[in-house]
């Protein structure tokens, strides 16, 4: 079998490449739930968010929704394919959207929680963004 096309049969992937999937499977949803979200509830999703209460009309909410709901789906193709480096960019780059979101929440009014969230999303995206670039090296 090729390299490119995943096995179908779980058993034959390492313990860690099978987490790293369903982190990138749970990773994706949970941003495609997010969006969904914020796209049929702006207010409460907003709140959750850790943002204000007022802000000017709902265009803000219906592009975060959108940039959830694309960039779930792309960590749940990307996990499903098991594209280990792009997978791995993908957590990179969203480690760098979690702290920019924890910033924003600290900007906004700092709700301990929230800020937490964000932050620990981070991390955990530092952490696998890591194990999955080295997965990609390791087959390349």
């Amino acid at each position: 079998m090729s390299k490119d096309v995943p096995s179908p049969d779980p058993g034959r992937s390492s313990l860690l490449q099978r987490r790293l999937f369903w982190l990138g499977i749970a990773g994706g949803f949970l941003l495609f739930a997010i969006g969904v979200r914020f796209i049929v509830d702006p207010g409460a999703a907003q709140r959750t968010f850790g943002l204000p209460r007022q802000l000017a009309g709902s265009e803000l909410h219906a592009v975060i929704g959108l940039r959830d709901l694309w960039l779930g789906g792309l960590a749940v193709a990307f996990a499903w394919l098991r594209q280990w480096r792009a997978l791995a960019l993908w957590l990179l780059m969203g480690a760098l959207v979690c702290f920019g979101d924890g910033l924003i929440v600290l900007n906004a009014g700092f709700k301990a929680w929230a800020l937490a969230f964000h932050w620990g999303c981070g991390v955990v995206c530092l952490w696998g963004g890591a194990r999955c670039w080295r997965i990609g090296a390791d087959s390349a």
